[in-house]
């Protein structure tokens, strides 16, 4: 019931937010919304027509026009998406449900096979305009769901197409299943990529890759100018869509003067960790005339694992030239490529 809750409360254009629960199970409805910003539930009946009507006399103070969102909290895996488009196709039609064309042969037990062209099986959210669910409630009969009421009154129910992922957990079976779809994990990736200039000073070593190689010149930035931690950092961030290296260490911040870089990606690893994410790969290309990479590129594999926190084996890094064209073959400066696969909880 909270995931229904929580995926309702963001979607776009929700005025309220009523729920209709038995009374007997009061303690375990306050579990579940704890710290959710909810009216009083309102109290069912014995059967879902009951219950539902009494979750309708509960907002007799609202429009007749109103629409009217009515949802199983059985069914946790429904999408904002969806709700939003029931909600415009119910404010266009008077009635609207997503429903799922069926998919398998459908068999009768008198032997009879039946044609499912045109059968859809039905989900929820319905949506109706609160006067017509109001009087469909009001006529009496019972019903497994609220479409057939209206439809009883001789009003079209237009079917939203939804997702086969809206399950209704109704046995042990489906249970399982539902928890196999909490720990579902979904794989983003992110591209970075980053320039700095050789200094004129002598400075005898560069930093990259978080370790220092001996040069003839320095790099040029505001922090250690790693080029290569820099753009690891921004593949990161963008397989987290949370912008680049810039807005989260300005460099009209004094407080990252000559920072060490492996201080960045560092960051970037503690947002993913914080999304209960884990890194899966990192891919690093540098490109420069010099200094060498082959003889450091196991020392920078494993500095990098070591930032992160994760196997070496799951850190490439490569070097090409630019043929002696463009900045870095003219030996100005170096510049890095990356990019980097997460794998994050299915939201």
């Amino acid at each position: 019931m909270r995931r229904s809750v929580e995926v309702f409360k963001v979607t776009p254009g929700l005025l309220s937010l009523t729920i209709v629960i038995d009374p007997a199970h009061r303690n375990w409805y306050d579990a579940a919304v704890s710290g959710l910003d909810l009216s009083a539930p309102v109290h069912g009946d014995k059967g879902r027509k009951g219950s539902v009507h009494n979750g309708l006399k509960a907002l007799s103070h609202v429009e007749k026009d109103s629409v009217i969102l009515i949802h199983d909290a059985a069914r946790p895996f429904v999408s904002a998406m969806d709700i939003a488009r029931v909600a415009g196709s119910a404010r266009k039609n008077g009635a609207a449900c997503l429903a799922h064309p069926v998919a398998d042969t459908l068999r009768r037990t008198d032997g009879v096979y039946v044609d499912r062209k045109n059968l859809w099986a039905l989900q929820t959210p319905q949506g109706f305009t609160y006067d017509l669910i109001r009087r469909a409630h009001e006529m009496g009969g019972e019903a497994t769901d609220d479409t057939s009421l209206v439809a009883a009154l001789g009003h079209n129910i237009e079917m939203v197409l939804g997702s086969a992922r809206n399950i209704k957990i109704t046995t042990p079976e489906d249970w399982t299943m539902a928890l196999d779809m909490t720990r579902q994990k979904e794989i983003r990736t992110g591209t970075g990529f980053d320039v700095h200039a050789f200094a004129q000073d002598k400075r005898g070593k560069i930093t990259l890759c978080g370790i220092e190689i001996p040069h003839d010149q320095g790099l040029e930035g505001h922090s250690d100018a790693d080029a290569g931690l820099h753009a690891l950092t921004d593949a990161l961030l963008g397989a987290l869509a949370l912008g680049d290296i810039g807005q989260h260490f300005p460099p009209s911040d004094t407080q990252w003067k000559n920072a060490s870089s492996d201080r960045f990606l560092k960051h970037a690893v503690d947002l993913v960790l914080a999304r209960g994410g884990r890194i899966v790969n990192l891919d690093l290309t540098l490109i420069c005339e010099s200094p060498k990479i082959g003889p450091h590129r196991d020392a920078m594999r494993n500095r990098l694992a070591e930032i992160c926190g994760i196997d070496p084996a799951r850190v490439s890094v490569k070097a090409t030239t630019t043929e002696r064209l463009g900045f870095t073959g003219r030996r100005e400066g170096i510049a890095a490529q990356a990019s980097a696969s997460i794998e994050l909880p299915y939201d």
